[in-house]
């Protein structure tokens, strides 16, 4: 069975200006939305999980890949959405989380983790070995070396892959991305004034250095399995800012391609760029389309909105208080958005509950927090919401609900989030 990257590669060969969104979450209710949207319309759904949040020592989620990996065919089967129709990839996979270690103990670790994302079936890997380690001289590291780091973890993938299908003989073969033109993975830490657009030279550079290692370390035919670049078009978000895609900006860049016909460009930071935006940029030869802090910005922004509907409909004593538990999680736990957040104290409550950057998605799927949303869900069903009021609050889900589209189901509601940030990913990849 062809990879359905592949196959998207070849109609892209025809001149049809198709792509596909790259959901990047481990929030189950996220998941869960991408997954029965795939199954809606019938399309492949592409999921990704960091080296950050899933890796061989568990990752802030606390899972191996094998995990994640079974975590999200259990949700599929559920609904019963075939396997063959989910692509699940590892996104950053190289020394991201070891660049405090010498080169050798964090390339030890980066070939495990590629290995276990190829074992698990992972079948979409991102090469990332743009990150200086320990060891490293002075300066930016060399093309060359971050190449000859990507072709070690290359083999190591092909090993879990090769061993992934003795046991299972339809087991389909992975696809690979390179490059990083990309700040940190979850958006920009600093306010920005501009961004530079990758040049041309520095793409080409790129694709002709990993040719060259790839074929001195005899995985000559390794690069035929390389089917997308990560560049930097010119799109990245922040605290409070989004930087929108600027076609004449990237023009000289997209150009280039042309010379790559089996390659792509992988967007990395797309979220909250303008549906019209990311149409331009699938037509422009950024195909693959990495979304990750809008999709958990959605569902906040939604959780928000039925917290406020229960302190209107709901007597306070019952009240799940979701926006004030969630800040008390934050506040205990500051590791996953103190180094991000910058301010006094009433900037840094207000980043908390609504940056861009959405640290709370760190959070949103910690036990007292679930709690917290599960008992405003039942609330707001003993205490049904008014459509009237469904309208203030969350004027988007108040016309599906009125047209028959979702229920008012807060529970719904809350996923109805999820799926407007969707939206706009699905019409700009649509034939």
């Amino acid at each position: 069975m062809q990879h359905p990257i592949q196959e998207m590669m070849e109609q892209r060969r025809k001149g049809i200006k198709c792509g596909i969104p790259s959901y990047c979450s481990a929030n189950e209710l996220v998941l869960e939305m991408a997954l029965r949207r795939a199954k809606e319309l019938d399309t492949p759904v592409l999921i990704e999980a960091t080296a950050n949040q899933v890796n061989q020592f568990g990752g802030y989620t606390g899972m191996v890949p094998k995990d994640f990996y079974e975590m999200v065919l259990k949700m599929a089967k559920a609904i019963d959405l075939p396997e063959h129709r989910i692509i699940l990839a590892g996104d950053h996979l190289g020394p991201l989380t070891w660049q405090n270690l010498p080169e050798k103990e964090a390339m030890e670790n980066s070939v495990e983790l590629v290995y276990q994302y190829a074992r698990a079936g992972f079948t979409k890997i991102h090469l990332d070995t743009s990150m200086k380690v320990a060891d490293d001289p002075e300066g930016l590291l060399s093309t060359e070396t971050i190449a000859r780091r990507g072709a070690e973890l290359y083999k190591a993938a092909m090993k879990g892959y090769e061993e992934l299908k003795a046991e299972k003989p339809e087991a389909m073969r992975p696809v690979f991305v390179i490059g990083s033109e990309v700040p940190i993975p979850g958006g920009a830490q600093e306010v920005e004034d501009s961004l530079a657009v990758t040049s041309p030279a520095a793409f080409k550079d790129t694709v002709a250095t990993y040719s060259k290692v790839f074929a001195d370390a005899g995985i000559a035919e390794g690069m035929n399995d390389v089917v997308a670049v990560v560049v930097q078009p010119g799109v990245e978000f922040g605290d409070a800012q989004v930087f929108l895609y600027d076609h004449d900006a990237a023009v000289e860049l997209c150009e280039t391609l042309k010379e790559f016909p089996n390659v792509c460009f992988e967007g990395h930071s797309t979220d909250y760029q303008s549906a019209a935006c990311l149409k331009k940029m699938v037509e422009d030869g950024i195909a693959i389309l990495k979304v990750g802090p809008a999709l958990t910005f959605g569902l906040r922004e939604a959780l928000f909105a039925l917290s406020m509907m229960e302190n209107e409909l709901v007597p306070e004593e019952k009240r799940a208080h979701f926006i004030e538990t969630l800040d008390q999680v934050m506040l205990k736990n500051p590791g996953n958005w103190q180094k991000h957040y910058h301010g006094d104290d009433e900037q840094l409550a207000l980043a908390r509950k609504y940056s861009f950057s959405d640290r709370a998605r760190y959070y949103i799927g910690q036990p007292e927090v679930v709690a917290s949303m599960n008992q405003l869900f039942e609330n707001l069903r003993e205490y049904p919401i008014p459509l009237n009021m469904l309208h203030q609050y969350l004027p988007v889900s108040y016309e599906k609900v009125r047209d028959g589209v979702i229920t008012e189901d807060p529970r719904e509601l809350a996923l109805d989030g999820v799926a407007n940030f969707m939206a706009d990913y699905e019409k700009a990849v649509a034939l």
